[in-house]
């Protein structure tokens, strides 16, 4: 995250820096900027409307309201959506353009966390929802505006992967803007979501079927939502339900919706043609643009009507069967990116054990970190800890101040990484952090390194044990089930100090 707001930090301590732990109160002063009123509570995250203490710290040109997001902590939340917020402020200052809120600050973890942003004047779609079926005249605008959203996001190298009437704003004079980018997948950043978790992402009415199946970087994904929108803004009837597990999400694979004009007869052939040609199940036979979307869109007598547009049922038991049965061992054909094929650098992942390891060796840890990124000026390094959970019963989720354990991790090993990350003055993209909760760290570590294709591993060898020599530690089993190479560093020895009998290592350091 951005620390250049951030006091300079000791050569060898992590900055004096506490989280606030009280809730935000209007107005309350945080990072020059006046908290005046909560204008949303919402399940993720609250919406404060904010000002600048002093206007003259304001650059250039930001003559607009502002509003702060602030992830809501209580404990217990999904580790999700804390990860999810991290995307998102590693998103934003990427976007430009009149469909994204300018972005302005964000806060650090180990502070508070937040996102300064323009506040968008006009209110969402979600409110159509409820007078649903709607003109359709008004629609079709609806649609051609989003389109023309989406075409300018994905020039962008962004998937959004969230389409949905509460994350599309109007302005004033009509323009569509996006919001909200906490799942979205960025070809030139690090996806922390497909990295750290393998379940399906998105709101289950809109997912896509190759988001029902891993793949997050299609942007066709984000026409087939406009495609659920565009059903359900016309109809009053969602295609695919409200499908809450993975196994009624998967229904899409296979179950065609009901032919929109079987709902509402006087919608026009070619509407329909236009809506389940975003709906098709294979993202090869979908538009295959935004702009070849909203060009349909503004210019229906020249769309040519296939089956689709005469309709009037969904596909028979046979077909629904022949689609079920290549769905179950069918992989989706993911794109190579969101646009062009970006060339990767080396992924060297710090194993940090911010609460067990000693001040000399999470030091140690450091420097060997330290060196390696500066031998590797393109690599990208990704910080992880593992927050330790129960194989059986409940775990505790806050400590006894109710402040949330797998953000407290997640402060430490930024506060573990500050003094490192100045030097070395990583951007966006170069430096990311993960909490991993799991009951078995060494088998988490083993498995995020191979999921995220990591080249090396650099992880601590704490002091040896009875227990830990019968049983192995965590840092042998990474040595030997990894398949990229692994440097475990060992706090320095006194002069008169030996290597204990049963460590692996014959040198502070040592690769495999």
């Amino acid at each position: 995250m951005n620390d250049a707001t951030l006091p300079p930090a000791q050569p060898h301590a992590p900055p004096p820096v506490s989280p606030i732990t009280a809730p935000l109160q209007p107005g309350q002063v945080l990072d020059g900027f006046v908290l005046e009123a909560r204008l949303h509570q919402g399940g993720m995250a609250n919406l404060w409307q904010v000002r600048r203490q002093s206007p003259a710290d304001a650059p250039p040109g930001e003559d607009f309201p502002l509003i702060m997001k602030v992830p809501r902590i209580k404990g217990g939340e999904d580790p999700a959506s804390i990860v999810g917020f991290e995307v998102e402020q590693m998103i934003m200052p990427a976007l430009k353009g009149p469909h994204v809120p300018r972005f302005v600050a964000r806060g650090d973890w180990r502070r508070q966390a937040y996102i300064v942003m323009e506040r968008i004047e006009g209110e969402s779609l979600r409110p159509r929802l409820d007078q649903a079926p709607l003109p359709l005249v008004e629609v079709v605008e609806i649609g051609i505006q989003v389109a023309h959203a989406l075409t300018d996001l994905h020039r962008q190298h962004l998937v959004h992967l969230d389409i949905k009437p509460s994350n599309i704003l109007l302005r004033p004079d009509g323009t569509v803007v996006l919001v909200d980018f906490g799942l979205s997948r960025h070809d030139f950043l690090p996806d922390l979501l497909e990295e750290e978790f393998s379940l399906p992402m998105g709101t289950g009415p809109y997912m896509s079927p190759e988001q029902v199946q891993f793949v997050r970087n299609d942007p066709r994904s984000d026409l087939f939502a406009l495609g659920v929108m565009l059903y359900h803004l016309s109809t009053g009837e969602r295609p695919f339900g409200q499908p809450n597990s993975v196994r009624q999400l998967r229904r899409r694979l296979y179950v065609d919706p009901i032919p929109p004009r079987a709902i509402r007869p006087e919608l026009p052939p070619w509407f329909q043609e236009i809506v389940l040609h975003c709906l098709e199940v294979r993202a090869e036979r979908r538009y295959q643009s935004a702009a070849q979307l909203a060009l349909d869109l503004q210019r229906p007598d020249a769309v040519p009507l296939t089956a689709r547009a005469h309709k009037l049922q969904r596909s028979g038991l046979v077909r629904r069967f022949k689609r079920w049965f290549l769905a179950m061992g069918e992989e989706p054909r993911a794109p190579a990116s969101v646009g062009a094929q970006v060339a990767r650098s080396p992924v060297i992942m710090a194993a940090v054990d911010v609460q067990g390891a000693t001040p000399a060796l999470l030091e140690e840890l450091r420097e060997v970190v330290r060196r390696l990124m500066q031998t590797e000026p393109g690599a990208r390094l990704a910080c992880v800890g593992v927050m330790k959970t129960n194989r059986i019963g409940m775990d505790e989720l806050t400590d006894a101040h109710g402040r949330s354990h797998h953000v407290q991790q997640l402060i430490a090993l930024k506060n573990w990484a500050h003094p490192m990350t100045r030097e070395l003055a990583l951007e966006d993209g170069r430096l990311t952090f993960h909490v991993l909760e799991a009951p078995d760290a060494a088998d988490a570590l083993i498995e995020f390194a191979a999921r995220t294709g990591v080249d090396h591993v650099v992880m601590g060898a704490r002091a040896s044990s009875m227990m830990r020599r019968y049983l192995g530690s965590v840092s042998a089993q990474v040595v030997t089930q990894c398949a990229c190479t692994v440097t475990v560093v060992r706090e320095p020895a006194l002069p008169d100090d030996s290597p204990p009998p049963d460590s692996p290592l014959i040198s502070p350091s040592a690769s495999n």
